[in-house]
């Protein structure tokens, strides 16, 4: 049976410093949620593979570089999966993010928007992607 995403939280990945903004330990294991949500995904694209089919078609234009770079694009998305408050498009777009070569401050400044546009909610889900850029930058170094 699939583990729900919930009782992955609370654990903490080997090399992972305690959370960096507050000197405590993390709230979530970013990378284990995202681990744990693709095998999750693999599920659910074999089981709905025409609807799974089309979003990944969406997604792939919606990320085709035009007027705008991955990077850009990546950032628009973390901002607005903080306003939408959804913690696995946090985990899979902080790291899609970092690997666009954003930078911390950039990531800031993202959510400096996300929470302008969501207000209060959007502050709680700021402090959650900053902690998952956090884990995230450590395995990219």
């Amino acid at each position: 049976m699939d583990q729900p995403l919930k009782n992955i939280a609370p654990s903490q990945p080997s090399g992972i410093d305690p959370n960096p903004e507050t000197g405590g330990e993390p709230m979530t294991n970013w990378p284990a949620m995202t681990n744990e949500s693709s095998r999750q995904l693999r599920n659910l694209r074999a089981s709905a593979a025409d609807v799974m089919k089309a979003f990944s078609g969406i997604a792939q234009s919606a990320l085709a570089e035009k007027a705008l770079n991955g990077k850009t694009k990546e950032l628009i998305a973390l901002a607005i999966a903080v306003a939408v408050r959804c913690d696995d498009c946090i985990a899979f777009h902080v790291r899609a993010a970092i690997e666009q070569g954003a930078s911390r401050d950039e990531v800031i400044e993202a959510l400096g928007m996300a929470i302008y546009m969501g207000a209060g909610p959007s502050v709680m889900y700021a402090s959650h992607a900053l902690e998952a850029h956090s884990q995230f930058a450590l395995t990219f170094r």
